[in-house]
Order: structure tokens, then sequence, then C-alpha cells
């Protein structure tokens, strides 16, 4: 089966291509970290579509070469409205190195899979670039390299205290979090030249401002943080200014604008917009991608992460788990977007038509499987609440939720023409379950959406280390084990549950890790899903990591900073 899609069908990547499309000019340029994939689950295309929804002529430079000359900087000239830069779908960091600050042999993101196509800090090495070639163009820096580094932040790879990307970056304009809405308003507001002041009304932005402009914020929206300088000095102001931030984050409406004091200027990062609405995530999901790489890969090697997820459908956004290690509720927000089953299953009918697609999804699932359709029963609640998780340190009594959303889309989806069978590949939340639908869900997706092994994230099994990463005791896993046994023994069936774990983690001794190693190995599991803990930009786990404590409660932790220690921890998985 061959493609049915043209060259022409994806957005340009060449001057070639823009001439083919009998365009005299680009409105937007967008830099990538990643190859160019054609899929609503990389970033860049997804940006890509929505403003070519909107009418804008848009062109995308993947992996451009940074080391030469400059020529993938130049080759599309300057664009009518400005550049967009985003380091793919990882930081670039996390990309290139090991939790052991090794450097990786491998790229997922680029085809066949090599190495060194982009370069570390990758943002503000295209930024930097870009306003050197085009100083007079506006760069806005995006996706989740930005989002995370938006503000001070713990740099693991340097282990040292960064300040907003902003600041080293030399970008107009950074988005944070999932840009559809956003990346709308900026082309607007650029659309009869450059506005500074339009801009900096935009909701879900940052920028850096001087004395006089954050003076006439109204105090009453305005939260002040300690200075980047003052972070660098007491880590304690670090900690504050990290609960405080991620207080303001949780909010479901009325955040205030944060200000963070940088050398001789401000961070401002203004308020975010509320998530998308079933009608707004449909559209970013139903615009015209092709689902495949752009065809200049054809020879090149396949890309891996193209490959797990090609036959995959998303089916919602957001989580509400608030994991202390995990960068999703930072990025996509805690407050879950879901598609509508008309979407969804229109995705299913385009990837039947894919080459090479023979009956199977690989996944229907997001950033928790089984978080589709919930929410708030009361949303006034919701609106006066902070919490960081809606399931730590205990299921919150609004919350709904029932599978049943989830059980009617799998039973809908298996009544698709051609498909023969619908993973649950995604990891699902199994202190989720209610009483009603909880074990119901369970074995279904044990039954018909399970290829074999089922994957959970218990994490770790000592509660005090638990109590840290925001995840619920080890004997809620037993009774999940408990239970996958019977339903395996009642449809015989003879399955695996894998479960994941993480060493290292702030609060972690080895201590903890040998009684880990003892309790997997008398419940008859040979551990393969582990990793050592990388502290990525802001989240809870880097922030104790650097501190030493946890900064809620000030209490001082143990922290495996020591490769040594990290790796002994991590062999403690592999002592049966």
């Amino acid at each position: 089966m061959t493609s049915e899609y043209s060259i022409q069908d994806f957005l340009p990547t060449s001057v070639k291509e823009v001439r083919a499309l009998g365009w005299d000019g680009l409105d937007v340029i967008l830099f990538n970290g990643d190859a160019y994939i054609d899929h609503p689950s990389f970033g860049a295309a997804v940006i890509g579509r929505v403003l070519q929804q909107q009418g804008y002529r848009v062109a995308i430079v993947p992996q451009p070469n940074w080391r030469d000359d400059l020529r993938d900087f130049r080759k599309l000239g300057a664009p009518r409205l400005f550049f967009g830069v985003t380091s793919g779908s990882m930081d670039s960091m996390v990309n290139h190195y090991t939790a052991n600050k090794r450097l990786r042999s491998d790229d997922a993101y680029t085809p066949g899979g090599k190495a060194g196509f982009r370069p570390d800090y990758c943002v503000t090495t295209y930024c930097k670039i870009l306003k050197s070639l085009f100083p007079n163009v506006p760069v806005i820096a995006g996706g989740i390299e930005s989002s995370l580094r938006r503000l001070t932040h713990y740099d693991y790879w340097s282990d040292s205290l960064m300040p907003s990307i902003l600041v080293g970056s030399g970008a107009d304009l950074l988005v944070y979090g999932m840009g559809d809405k956003v990346i709308v308003e900026i082309a607007k507001a650029l659309k009869n030249g450059y506005n500074q002041h339009l801009l900096r009304k935009i909701r879900q932005v940052g920028f850096m401002a001087d004395q006089a402009y954050v003076d006439r914020l109204p105090s009453e929206e305005v939260l002040r943080l300690h200075s980047f300088e003052e972070c660098k000095a007491d880590k304690k102001a670090f900690c504050e200014n990290f609960v405080r931030m991620e207080v303001e984050s949780n909010k479901l409406k009325e955040s205030k604008t944060i200000v963070e004091p940088c050398g001789d200027g401000y961070v401002v990062i203004n308020p975010p917009f509320t998530h998308l609405t079933q009608e707004e995530i449909d559209n970013s999901f139903d615009l015209p991608y092709t689902r495949l790489p752009h065809p200049r890969y054809e020879g090149k090697g396949a890309i891996p992460a193209y490959e797990m997820i090609k036959y995959s459908v998303n089916i919602h956004r957001g989580c509400f788990g608030g994991c202390s290690f995990c960068t999703i509720s930072a990025h996509q927000g805690k407050f879950i977007s879901s598609r509508s089953e008309k979407s969804i299953l229109s995705e299913i009918d385009k990837i039947k038509r894919m080459p090479g697609f023979k009956g199977y999804i690989s996944d229907i699932g997001g950033p928790s499987a089984n978080m589709y359709g919930m929410g708030g029963r009361d949303i006034t609640l919701c609106e006066k609440c902070v919490r960081p998780s809606c399931l730590w340190p205990h299921p919150c009594g609004n919350l709904d939720r029932s599978h049943e959303n989830l059980l009617r889309l799998y039973e809908d989806i298996g009544k698709v023409p051609g498909i023969k069978k619908a993973f649950v590949s995604s990891g699902i939340r199994y202190d989720l379950f209610d009483k009603e639908s909880g074990l119901k869900y369970l074995r279904e997706v044990i039954v018909n959406h399970t290829s074999g092994r089922l994957k959970v994230a218990p994490e770790h099994t000592e509660d005090h280390v638990l109590k840290l990463m925001r995840k619920p005791s080890f004997k809620l896993f037993e009774q999940l084990d408990e239970e996958f046994n019977r339903i395996c023994r009642e449809e015989h069936l003879r399955y695996q549950l894998i479960p994941y774990f993480i060493s290292s983690h702030p609060g972690c001794t080895e201590e903890d890790m040998k009684h880990l190693s003892a309790i997997t190995r008398s419940l008859n599991f040979h551990l393969e899903q582990v990793q050592d803990l990388t502290p990525t930009p802001m989240t809870l786990s880097s922030v104790m990591f650097y501190a030493k404590m946890d900064p809620y409660t000030g209490e001082k932790l143990y922290v495996a900073k020591d490769q040594d220690d990290k790796r002994r921890q991590k062999s403690w998985f592999f002592k049966y």
C-alpha cells in the first residue's frame, strides 16, 4: 500500500516546496529540533496546521545545522510575522543525556535513530542564531523546553540554577503550555507589524520587561517572586518560589501575573488560557494531518518515536495526577480536555487508510489512559481548589472517577469495520478506580485491550518515598496485583503485570532500594521497566534534588547526588 499524499500535502520545508505551492513569501517559519512528522502527537505540526487553518503561510525547518555557515537558518529568508522555535517533543538535555549524564548514542526523533542532529539547550541556540541573522524579526520560543524553563529552574546537567530561558535566548516572547490558542493570538497581534503593547496583553506568554512596565501592573493581580539572584544565594528562596508558582498554576481561573526579577529586568509570565473545550481540542486533532513523516526522510531510516505512535490515538490532554517527577501537569495542565467520540472515530478512519496498517490500534491513550472525560462534579469547587493533585494524598471527593465514558468509547471503537483490536498501551492510574466502574474497567482492559503485558507505575514500595513522589501506598499496587491475577485465572489468560519503578528519588536511600528489591522478589516480579531519576526543570522532584529539602514542609531530605550512589541504588532493581 502506498501513501495517498503528495509532498504538497505537507507543510513546506524548502524553497522548492514553497514555490511549488505558488507562494511568494512566508508568514511564519518554525524551527524544530525534531524531524518533521505531520502528526497531531508532535507539537510543531500542530502549531503549523493551526496557523495554516487561519490562512497563514507556514513552513517548517526541521533539525537545522547549527554548526556550519547557518545556511539552514537563512534558506527561507525572513517571514512576514515571526520565527517560531521549539526543541521538539522533549527537553534537548533529557533527549541527549542519561540519568548518569552520559551522552546517548541515539535519538528517537531523528531518522534512523541517529544522534547529533540538535544542539544542547536547543531553544537557546536556535533563538540566538535567528536574532543574530534577522535582528528585526520577532522570535517566539515555545514547546516543552521553553515551557519548563520559563522561570528560574534547576538544571541537572550543569548542576546549577539557571534563569528563565528568555534571558539567555534573546527570544522576544515565550509561549508556555499547549500553544493551540495562544499562537493564533500572537499571529493576530503581529499581523500589522510588531506591536509590543498587543503582544504583552496575550495570555499564556512570557517576556522580559523593565521596572516601569512592572510598576504599572495592578498589585492585586501580580504574584512577585524572589529574584533569580536571591534564589542562587538562598535555596529556601528558590523553594518558596516553586511553591508559590505551583499553587498559582493549579488554579482553574483567576491566576495572577507572575513577576520574577532577574538582573536589571523582570521576567513576566501572564496567566494561562483555560484548558481547551471539547470543540477546541477536536479542532486541533481534526486538522488535515497526513500522519506521516515528511517525504524528505525516505530512505534515511525509520523514526523510532513515530514508529511507536503511528497507529495510536491520543484521546485527551492534561493530567491531574500531579506526580512530583512528572512534567505533564506543568506543561499540559491538570485539567482534562477530552476529545469527542466523533473526532476519535474520525482519526481511526484515517489510520485505517495508512500504509502498513493491519487492523491493530497500538494505543487508545493519553498522558494517563483512563482520565478520559473526567473532571470535577461541581466546577465551582474546582475554581476554589489549588491542590497539585486530584488523587494524592487521596482522591478528591468532588472528582467524577467514573470509567463509563471510556468503556463506551472502547465498545464503539470495537464496532469499527477493519479494527481487529485496540490496545491500551499508555499507563493507567489504578488509584483512579472507583467502586462502580473501576474493576469493570480493569477487566475490560485486561481481557480486550492488552497484548499480554499490562503496564502500571507504582514507582516505589516505601511509603515515605511514595509520599514525596505524590504516589499512593504500595498496598494499593498489591491489591491491583491480586485483582489482575484473579481476572487472568478466571479468563484463562497467561498475562503479565509490568510495574515501573524509580531509583534515586529525593528521600530514597540505598536501604529503601534494598527493601524494594526484597518486596518485588517476594511478589515474583523480575523488574525490567525501571529508571534512575532524571530531575527535569520545573518539577517538585528537581527542586527537592537541588535543595535537599521538601519545599512545602522544609524537611531536610537525603538525596543521592553522587553518580556512584545513583548506580548503586539502581543496581538493586536487578538483585533477584
